[in-house]
């Protein structure tokens, strides 16, 4: 019986309670039958080898219900309108062979007679209420397992949520970035004051943005590229010349509600993979552009590509590209995960996502989950 340890609790307990039920009913059909109609012991031996065999007939109904739960419903329907006629065929026979075969009644004629006969009579309801009241049970311990597994999901989705808040909240703007540019302002203190100025001012700018960021709003693209711009600037203090910025923006897109600070880790990756290391520096591209619903994000450079001494892997930040991946599709859904291409030429980190039905719902839906 080791099989049988390995099903699932509810749904041992549920067969078990199915097979009571009808050992109940058998019985006092038997009991009935025997007393009142027909006082022979096989109606008790027949009562008692057709519940046996519905209690094994159960079981392979749970099984083909199982089996046929992965199809469109048009099939299961079908699936189990075939069932239905088999049970009939099989329990039909059974109690055919109990009550005539052994009886002498051994040709076909006779079954046809017996089973035409059966059909017609209220035997024939009860068997079939057999099947659906098992075929039931199933679909209705898949409901609310599907229901359990939804409030479950989106448990989880709400503890990873609070989880990639803190962790973006400690880490998101890294040490070495700040200790860089807190670097290059004690050297423009001594040559430019009012630049050393704007870049305190811009990095006061970009850090109120990252903690802002963790109110749980979702916030306008427009406001996440001045906050990408900002961030460009304080390192293009840095590297100078070296490191260039474009963008190629649809316009239609700057209203577009995102999660805030899911560019700044690609950005952040290709400053320090891409175009850090590279010796004439290079270019960095954002490109944001639309098709219907569809809004399609690109973060680009020139820099080096798969000739870097390590994988733009989103290490630097601590959370990076992973954390982003997660992000995108627990708002968004696993098709807006991260799409990364790299080359000799430079690396490429895209990604879409569909702002048909997310629009006007993301940031109600993480204010609740983050409650």
């Amino acid at each position: 019986m080791k099989w049988f340890d390995a099903i699932p609790g509810i749904w041992k307990r549920a067969y078990l309670l199915i097979c009571i039920w009808y050992a109940v009913n058998f019985t006092i059909s038997a009991v009935v039958e025997y007393k009142f109609v027909n006082p022979e012991l096989y109606v008790l031996w027949t009562a008692f080898f057709l519940f046996e065999s519905l209690c094994l007939f159960i079981l392979l109904i749970f099984l083909w219900a199982h089996w046929l739960f992965s199809f469109r419903p048009i099939i299961q329907f079908v699936g189990h309108i075939a069932g239905i006629i088999m049970f009939f065929l099989m329990m039909g026979t059974l109690s055919y062979y109990f009550s005539d075969y052994l009886e002498g009644f051994v040709y076909f004629e006779h079954w046809t007679e017996y089973m035409l006969m059966m059909l017609s009579s209220w035997d024939a309801l009860r068997i079939h209420d057999q099947y659906i009241i098992t075929v039931g049970v199933y679909y209705v311990i898949k409901y609310f397992q599907g229901l359990q597994r939804h409030e479950h999901e989106k448990s989880e989705l709400a503890i990873r949520n609070k989880e990639m808040q803190i962790s973006l909240l400690k880490s998101q703007i890294n040490p070495h970035f700040l200790f860089n540019t807190l670097n290059s302002i004690s050297t423009l203190v001594n040559s430019s004051k009012e630049q050393a100025r704007k870049v305190i001012t811009q990095l006061s700018d970009v850090f109120r943005y990252a903690l802002d960021s963790h109110s749980g709003e979702m916030v306008k693209l427009i406001h996440e590229i001045e906050f990408i711009e900002n961030y460009i600037r304080i390192q293009q203090v840095r590297f100078g010349e070296r490191l260039k910025f474009e963008k190629v923006i649809d316009p239609t897109c700057l209203s577009v509600s995102i999660p805030p600070m899911i560019l700044q880790p690609l950005v952040e990756n290709s400053v320090k993979y891409g175009i850090g290391p590279k010796e004439d520096g290079g270019t960095i591209s954002l490109v944001v552009k639309r098709s219907g619903p569809i809004i399609y994000f690109e973060v680009k450079d020139n820099g080096l590509g798969s000739n870097a001494k390590k994988v733009m892997d989103g290490s630097s930040s601590g959370v990076g590209m992973i954390n982003t991946d997660l992000r995108l599709k627990s708002y968004f859904g696993a098709q807006s995960h991260l799409r990364v291409r790299s080359s000799e030429l430079g690396y490429s980190v895209s990604f879409f996502i569909d702002v048909k039905e997310k629009e006007s719902t993301s940031s109600k839906l993480f204010e609740k989950q983050i409650l």
